[in-house]
């Protein structure tokens, strides 16, 4: 019985999977070559695309982007003048003896303001900080550091 089995098996003919017969011709090898192309052209343009986007000149602007202009002027400063700045009164903090239970500190440095610091006090809002505190915030925004109160109309002169 068990050699029955065995001269029934299925053999394999290494001949059939061989691609000696394996032929491309006339239209399909026609497609083959022009979707090849297809991709290496548009590789190429996005490579080019990339590499001319890489080189393109900052000033100029996008016409999609709506601005019409061609050169855009720089931002204006946001700070102070540092005339100003050194004009602000500086005051010598000392601690109240009788409102021991408040602590005063300064919002740009969450430091506590300690006997004898210096403090500026804004003149709009009368807010107080540590002169080397608010001279650094000046010096790069024109407002309050707490209230967001302007100091800009402070420069105008009278």
């Amino acid at each position: 019985m068990a050699s029955s089995q065995n001269s029934n098996s299925f053999h394999w003919q290494l001949s059939e999977f061989e691609g000696n017969d394996f032929e491309i011709r006339g239209h399909t090898l026609f497609f083959v070559i022009l979707i090849f192309a297809i991709i290496i052209i548009t590789t190429l343009f996005f490579l080019y695309a990339r590499w001319i986007n890489k080189f393109r000149s900052p000033s100029t602007t996008d016409p999609i982007g709506g601005s019409g202009s061609v050169h855009t002027p720089p931002p204006a400063p946001q700070g102070l003048d540092p005339i100003f700045i050194n004009d602000l009164p500086i005051i010598q903090y000392t601690a109240c003896s009788d409102c021991s239970s408040t602590v005063i500190e300064c919002c740009i440095c969450l430091g506590i303001f300690q006997d004898g610091d210096k403090l500026k006090v804004l003149p709009t809002c009368q807010h107080s900080y540590h002169s080397d505190c608010v001279d650094r915030w000046l010096r790069n925004q024109s407002n309050c550091p707490l209230c967001r109160a302007s100091l800009q109309f402070d420069l105008l002169p009278l």
